[in-house]
């Protein structure tokens, strides 16, 4: 049968739909193609989770937090899981969006070229590479 398969379109469409002010403001930057013609989609389901955004060429995971979620457990747990599926994870702080956007869009970059490949673990910024290959 063709179509989309409504169990597994629901939650994304309803994730998509409550973006917050920051999510939103970063996929005016990343969809279509417009940084650097890489192509991003949101909501991209991984195993149980669904990824923020995901670049399926770079087999990369953006996840936007806000400070409320910094050293979750919840979300170490979610990204050994992607990691070890193959995917890398970086995750940025929704103030970061909001008031330091060209220098998120230039760490995107910067992954999406090869040129961050080591882990990053700071208070505001947290890159994880994939554990292997997909």
């Amino acid at each position: 049968m063709r179509g989309p398969e409504p169990k597994t379109t629901q939650r994304p469409r309803m994730l998509r739909q409550s973006d917050n002010d920051a999510e939103a403001k970063l996929w005016s930057e990343l969809r279509n193609r417009r940084l650097n013609s890489v192509k991003f989609v949101r909501q991209f389901p991984i195993g149980p989770y669904f990824a923020d955004f995901t670049c399926q060429e770079r087999s990369l995971v953006i996840e936007i937090d806000g400070g409320q979620r910094a050293n979750s457990k919840h979300d170490t747990i979610r990204d050994e899981f992607m990691t070890a599926e193959g995917w890398s994870v970086a995750r940025f702080w929704n103030i970061d969006v909001l008031t330091a956007m060209p220098a998120v869009l230039e760490t995107i970059v910067a992954i999406c070229e090869g040129r961050l490949t080591e882990a990053v673990a700071a208070r505001d910024f947290k890159f994880l590479p994939a554990a292997c290959s997909k």
